[in-house]
């Protein structure tokens, strides 16, 4: 009986080892999982557009440097779009329709945005051509010594004698 079993282990024994190496043999290669679409997308990419949005939930920061849950999930949704095709303003257009233009770190032209971009330049301009026609007044207006007229000393008008007279007085009692 000993026999027959020890016949019966040394069977099992050497099916199992042919069905293993029949096994290695039939399953060829085995290689790891390439990386996904999304994975060959690289943080740079991203975040050249991500600096171009600001954060929907948070006020007046870009998408880049937001630290917030949902701002790390937009990125990633930046990425899996990169992935998809995509390109750069197609994103964008896809934040703005979801969130409104306040998401664009550069406001469209458009309604009274365009006022951000003409009332600077304007400004600027018109505050030089003032300055530029004020500088021309004072210097026109400049008086000059008429020829006729003595020219006055200062030791001719009295409120400055009055004056140089207080400061003297002045001096004497300071330094009593």
């Amino acid at each position: 009986m000993n026999d027959r079993r020890t016949m019966v282990n040394r069977f099992a024994l050497v099916a199992v080892m042919l069905s293993v190496g029949l096994a290695f043999l039939l399953a060829g290669r085995v290689q790891a999982q390439g990386p996904t679409p999304s994975q060959n997308i690289t943080d740079d990419e991203v975040n050249a557009i991500a600096k171009q949005l600001y954060c929907p939930v948070c006020e007046n920061i870009p998408l880049d440097v937001c630290s917030t849950q949902a701002c790390a999930e937009w990125r990633e949704q930046i990425r899996d779009l990169l992935a998809e095709g995509y390109t750069e303003a197609e994103i964008k257009q896809y934040f703005v329709d979801r969130y409104g233009d306040r998401v664009l770190a550069t406001p469209p032209a458009r309604g009274l945005n365009w006022l951000v971009y003409v009332l600077p330049p304007v400004a600027i301009l018109a505050g030089v051509f003032i300055l530029y026609r004020a500088f021309r007044a004072w210097s026109k207006n400049a008086p000059e010594p008429a020829a006729g007229q003595p020219e006055i000393r200062p030791e001719d008008d009295p409120y400055i004698r009055r004056i140089e007279e207080e400061l003297r007085r002045r001096q004497k009692s300071d330094s009593v």
